[in-house]
């Protein structure tokens, strides 16, 4: 049977018309895509959540059905914060159910404590940090390591490599990046390739460092970070084993960060859960959301 999918606008602050899907049935639950500037379509129906709940997949600025700023600081996952208030505003929600993907679940922690009290049950799945991109770059080597003997291992090694060092035509990054892709998953398969490049073609070639630009200088760091950590979210926190992306240190870090929260470790499953482990993806988020 196929699932029913709904496109939507809302107003944010600014007088803008963004965008979101409707996909499934039941009570909301709204879901922030990473990336970041992904488009949301990648997230599907998140292992089957799509059966039990009905997710609100948001449009970041820039993506999607949402349109491209003139003030490209309305990116910042900072900024885009007030959107989602926005948004639960036009939801009519007193309280929201957020679940956030990867470079999304700093916009998701920003939003939960600029706005006390309005978010009930808080997922993490595989953030990238609490601040900002804070993987630990040796257990990712580690991790990568692990698919030494797989015949794609040198050509994603190497792409890696040049894109590290900085200077690459940009025409080029693109193919560099494919090249990398199989350090999503845990477990790599070659139909995997395509869920990953659908969803990155339409984002702007600024929109990362846009995005990641809403990290606090040094000197404010401490703060951001108490203030992160009062704000009572509780968030279950979960995390691929297998990440040859961003690894497992930054949801260490995230579930450390908010007391009460609770952190799941799928071992060998990479960045994406859902498409890896939905068995146990949903299993865990589904009973956060009962709890």
């Amino acid at each position: 049977m196929s699932t029913t999918i709904t496109e939507h606008r809302y107003t944010a602050d600014d007088g803008a018309e963004l965008g979101y899907l409707r996909r499934g049935s039941g009570e909301p639950l709204v879901c922030l895509p990473g990336g970041p500037g992904a488009d949301v379509r990648y997230l599907g129906g998140l292992g089957g959540l799509d059966e039990h709940r009905s997710l609100v997949l948001v449009d970041q600025r820039a993506t999607g059905r949402s349109p491209v700023p003139e003030d490209r600081s309305r990116c910042r996952y900072t900024a885009q914060a007030h959107d989602l208030e926005a948004l639960r505003r036009h939801l009519g929600l007193e309280r929201l159910d957020l679940l956030a993907h990867s470079a999304a679940c700093l916009t998701a922690q920003e939003y939960t404590a600029a706005h006390p009290g309005r978010v009930r049950r808080l997922i993490l799945v595989t953030p990238v940090g609490v601040l900002a991109r804070e993987a630990d770059e040796a257990e990712v080597a580690e991790i990568r390591s692990r698919h030494v003997d797989e015949p794609w291992y040198p050509a994603a090694v190497a792409a890696q490599e040049e894109l590290a060092a900085g200077g690459v035509d940009p025409e080029r990054v693109g193919e560099l990046t494919l090249r990398t892709v199989p350090f999503v998953w845990g477990r790599w398969r070659e139909e995997y390739l395509a869920l990953y490049r659908e969803p990155m073609r339409g984002a702007p070639d600024w929109y990362r460092d846009v995005f990641y630009s809403g990290a606090p200088a040094p000197d404010e760091r401490d703060a951001r970070l108490a203030r992160l950590a009062a704000c009572g979210a509780r968030p279950l926190v979960l995390a691929g084993g297998g990440d040859g992306i961003i690894g497992t240190a930054p949801a260490r870090q995230a579930a450390e960060l908010h007391p009460g929260s609770r952190l799941v470790v799928l071992p060998d499953a990479g960045h994406r859960l859902w498409h890896e482990e939905p068995k146990a993806f949903t299993g865990e988020v589904l009973a956060h959301l009962r709890s």
